[in-house]
């Protein structure tokens, strides 16, 4: 399986994808807040959301895993 990790430490600001979505490379996926920035994270690859691993005010580190892909 692929992951789909944060860049940098941050709150999860919005999901925007659903487990079962597919996506595209490029595709944002997820917006971290990270001193007062909004930080898109997008998709290295193309594929299929297996799972959603954060959730809306969740703090993450640099490298947490936010999606997992199919």
């Amino acid at each position: 399986m692929n992951e789909i990790t944060a860049s940098m430490a941050g709150t999860v600001l919005q999901v925007l994808v659903s487990e079962g979505d597919k996506i595209s490379e490029g595709q944002v996926v997820i917006m971290l807040e990270s001193m007062k920035m909004e930080i898109p994270i997008e998709s290295e690859q193309k594929g299929k959301i297996a799972s959603i691993k954060v959730d809306i005010g969740d703090f993450v580190n640099e490298d947490d895993v936010l999606l997992v892909l199919e």
